[in-house]
């Protein structure tokens, strides 16, 4: 990438302020139950530790809307960081104020101190200046390996780094080149899978892709409102409407692009939304009124297979159905073991696409799997991304 890394420059002795995602989700008791994205910034956190450098660390947990939830906090969050480090994490009870100063202030190298939530500050999401120079005047350096927020021009992610050096964390600069190398250089033929519930969520992806990818194949809810600009029955499938139009136009325009776009062909249908209702397989359009879909059907699996084991490159963001669900899991477990076997170059991103792979036991079985969902996904679209976009440039 054409920016700074924490290899460029010298932190021993430094306190460095780290933003990382920590916005990892808490089982029943408070703990963590997938501490996938912990995981991810451990390799630069141990870096920085290793060259001398003492931690401030900071992360979002959630969404409290500026207020301080007690469900929120990140407590078990620094429990497990403290297992997966090996060393002593101390944890402040607020964001700013004197006890983040005084702690701060007494920090050795090769301490750890993790900052509560920062979403419990209002001023987080709005980029509040006020907020931004309370946290730059903590460190000597900004090191941002949060990838999962690169998109966020907020106070921790954009603020801060333009009022201390700053440079990308390992994991930050892994991100983006894999996606950028999906934009300027992918392997041929590069499949491209979209799925979940909402287009609103993909359309613009699906705009760029007709003109990136060789195949592009299409699944999830998403899917109907599709099927629906093209004047096909849906049922009581979901639906964006308010997006038909702009949906056909977009599709209108895949005539004479790069990408052959695959549709669902066939459909598990169910009448209703339950685990148990009734279901059966149906062709894509001919859904019975009432009833809808809910996972792709055996014959799109079957074709969606034998695009994907041609591919030199895949992308993989959203399931093909309700996963979560095993009568309705078929088409979204049959296209994570299809991507899995393939010898391309395998990239997957989003946290339903992220789940279902960690679900089938296939997560060693992918290239990359991208810890940021709307991050990716604006860097696809061509999208300049604030948090990396603020970063000090590497020498050319």
């Amino acid at each position: 990438m054409a920016k700074k890394t924490i290899r460029d420059i010298d932190v021993s002795g430094k306190k460095v302020l780290v933003r990382v995602d920590f916005n990892v989700p808490l089982d029943e008791s408070g703990g963590v139950a997938d501490d996938t994205r912990i995981r991810a910034s451990l390799p630069t956190l141990r870096y920085l530790l290793d060259h001398g450098a003492s931690l401030i660390v900071m992360s979002h947990l959630g969404r409290p809307k500026g207020k301080v939830m007690d469900s929120m906090r990140l407590t078990p969050v620094a429990a497990r960081l403290k297992e997966l480090l090996g060393t002593e994490v101390r944890k402040t009870e607020t964001v700013i104020g004197d006890e983040v100063d005084r702690a701060c202030a007494d920090l050795k190298p090769g301490d750890v101190l993790l900052l509560e939530n920062l979403r419990f500050e209002p001023g987080e999401e709005k980029n509040d200046p006020g907020l931004a120079g309370a946290l730059a005047g903590l460190a000597d350096v900004y090191v941002n390996d949060a990838f999962g927020a690169a998109h966020r021009a907020h106070a921790s992610v954009t603020g801060v780094a333009e009022r201390l050096p700053a440079v990308a964390g390992l994991l930050m600069e892994e991100e983006v080149r894999v996606l950028q190398g999906l934009l300027t250089a992918p392997e041929r033929p590069f499949v491209g899978v979209l799925g979940g519930s909402k287009i609103s969520d993909k359309l613009r992806v699906i705009g760029r892709f007709q003109e990136l990818v060789d195949t592009l194949l299409i699944g999830g809810g998403m899917c109907f409102t599709i099927f629906k600009s093209q004047g096909m029955e849906i049922g009581k499938s979901l639906c964006e409407d308010e997006l038909l139009q702009e949906v056909g136009e977009v599709m209108s325009r895949s005539a004479g692009k790069r990408a052959e776009i695959l549709l669902p062909t066939d459909l598990v249908v169910a009448s209703d939304f339950k685990e148990d209702a009734d279901s059966r397989i149906v062709d894509a359009g001919a859904i019975p009124a009432g009833w809808m879909g809910l996972d792709i059907g055996p014959r799109t699996i079957s074709d969606y297979g034998k695009a994907i084991a041609k591919a030199r490159t895949i992308f993989w963001n959203g399931p093909m159905g309700v996963f979560e669900w095993d009568r309705f899991a078929a088409g979204t477990h049959a296209v994570a073991e299809a991507i899995a076997a393939s010898s391309a170059i395998r990239v997957a991103g989003g946290g339903d696409t992220i789940a279902a792979i960690e679900r089938y036991g296939l997560a060693d079985s992918f290239t990359h799997i991208s810890t940021g969902g709307g991050a990716s996904m604006e860097l696809l679209e061509g999208k300049t991304l604030p948090g990396v976009e603020v970063l000090q440039d590497a020498e050319a």
